[in-house]
């Protein structure tokens, strides 16, 4: 999620970025203030002092969000990764496990079952894979020994030791992903303040050992980011001249309405007579739109996409990113409807 591909998404740098001969991340002259903010609010300066001389500089994680994979990714290999029988399965599985908390998270958020599981069985295949680094290696080998991000990093970093306090993460020993993400859903330190829940009222907010906390989270991380319930994802559009090209430069967030997109010759597929399964709906003509371009297994794709395609990338900044979960999610309901 929040700070995997991502984050490492938006560099551009070709610059080498390489760990020094001691990482000494206590003593660095950034981490000052830091500590000082940590100990104003009442944490213990020994304990902050501890994690960071423990924390270690990772090569592998320098080498990770300087190239990350999803740049060389179309979406006929993406899919591939992510649309897999075995995820759909492991999916049904979680479900039906916790049938319950995604009835609730729907009730409370708006947000549909088959989403909350598509993200969570992209970020973590249901979290059988939460990551393998240390969180505050990952944090504090990016906050001071990888310059573009670094201001950034150091505020995750510092996140994640007041988490101690709030959600009982032990700083020491959690693991992550390499741009330090946790939990089922692969909330980073800031995200997890911000939108984590206590969805089972036991007193502990816990992304990593807790799914029910995880799925209520997600769903109020959507729901934040403005996903309006009912309304389709996105639909597979039909081109007619070349008016298209300039829609397709415009992006992924939604900039013009159907009806500007059917003037320009691109038309959605009609729902008329069709099963969901086909990517397909009829909205007002005032519903603001993208035109998205992919190239897929069969050649060229283009899709008319939704304001709720664009929060689904607030979860991820990749539109093949966002494809994956919209198509897993429609693969996961159709399952569950099939009585899988």
């Amino acid at each position: 999620m929040l700070g995997l591909s991502s984050l490492a998404q938006a560099e551009k740098p070709a610059l080498e970025h390489v760990c020094p001969a001691s990482s000494d991340y206590a003593n660095r002259e950034l981490a000052a203030p830091m500590i000082q903010a940590l100990v104003k609010q009442g944490l213990d300066e020994d304990r902050i002092r501890a994690l960071l001389d423990s924390a270690k500089c990772q090569p592998k994680i320098l080498e990770s969000i300087a190239r990350p994979a999803e740049k060389t990714h179309t979406w006929a290999t993406y899919q591939k990764i992510f649309l897999q029988e075995s995820r759909v399965q492991k999916g049904v599985e979680f479900a039906h496990t916790h049938a319950d908390a995604l009835a609730r998270a729907e009730k409370t958020y708006g947000v549909p079952p088959e989403i909350i599981l598509a993200i969570i069985g992209v970020e973590t295949r249901y979290g059988q894979h939460m990551g393998t680094y240390r969180v505050v290696d990952a944090l504090a080998t990016l906050g001071f020994d990888y310059p573009p991000r670094a201001t950034f990093f150091r505020k995750q970093l510092q996140a994640l030791f007041e988490l101690e306090q709030r959600a009982h993460i032990d700083a020491d020993s959690i693991t992550g992903s390499y741009a330090g993400a946790m939990g089922f859903g692969q909330f980073i330190p800031t995200s997890y303040q911000a939108y984590a829940v206590d969805f089972d009222n036991d007193g502990v907010i816990d992304l990593v050992n807790n799914p029910v906390d995880a799925i209520g989270s997600v769903a109020n991380y959507f729901s934040e980011h403005k996903w309006k319930p009912g309304q389709p994802v996105a639909a597979r559009a039909h081109l007619s001249g070349n008016g298209y090209e300039a829609l397709a430069k415009k992006g992924y967030k939604p900039s013009f309405t159907l009806a500007e997109a059917r003037q320009a010759g691109v038309t959605p597929v009609s729902c008329d007579g069709r099963f969901a399964s086909e990517y397909c709906f009829d909205l007002p003509d005032s519903t603001r739109v993208a035109l998205l371009d992919l190239q897929g297994t069969d050649g060229a794709e283009f899709w008319l996409a939704t304001d709720n395609f664009y929060t689904i990338t607030r979860y991820n900044h990749s539109r093949l990113y966002a494809m994956a979960v919209l198509q897993l999610s429609r693969q996961l309901a159709e399952a569950l409807e099939s009585g899988q």
